[in-house]
């Protein structure tokens, strides 16, 4: 297959952290990210196995943020702007980091101008951009584009019209690209 895959994720979420944080070694091409909000998580999460498969994969110990579960209103509309200026893999790499690593609260405005900072946005911009009406508007339009596309769970990653969701999605979407690790 020649086909972008697309990852869409949620940055409550600890699952779509854990795909966030491997899946650029795991697909044999760069996939585009999508920020959504309102499509189902995991219901529960299982703080063991999030803890374990953080350890198992070698990244920092989770620290999970004080509110939960988390408020993301805010992460998800900053995402969003920064895939308006070439930046969303970046900047939701460190916000996913600022939340499940830092213990950080993604609804902190502090928090969110730190992952802005870890990929060079200027903090009034990332902040002004969050309040843009066209920002809303293109998370709304993503969510939904989303739906249409078949994704009913997150962490999710679609190749064409073929979904892949949780965490063994990347994968299988990686095995339907050409790379069968």
């Amino acid at each position: 297959m020649n086909e972008t895959p697309v990852f869409y994720f949620d940055l409550a979420s600890p699952e779509c952290y854990l795909a966030a944080e491997r899946i650029s070694e795991l697909l044999p091409v760069p996939a585009h990210w999508v920020p959504v909000a309102g499509i189902v998580a995991e219901r529960s999460v299982d703080r063991v196995r999030i803890e374990r498969l953080a350890c198992e994969r070698g990244l920092q110990r989770v620290r999970w943020p004080r509110s939960w579960p988390p408020q993301t209103d805010l992460a998800a509309r900053a995402a969003t702007y920064a895939g308006s200026i070439a930046r969303v893999t970046a900047f939701s790499l460190a916000a996913f980091r600022q939340a499940f690593a830092g213990g950080r609260d993604l609804d902190d405005a502090d928090t969110i101008v730190i992952a802005g900072a870890a990929c060079e946005i200027h903090p009034a911009a990332l902040l002004r951009g969050t309040e843009l009406r066209s920002v809303k508007l293109a998370l709304e339009q993503a969510t939904a584009r989303a739906g249409a596309a078949g994704v009913r769970s997150l962490p999710a990653i679609a190749v064409g019209k073929l979904v892949f969701e949780g965490d063994g999605g990347l994968e299988q979407a990686a095995r339907s690209l050409g790379n069968g690790r």
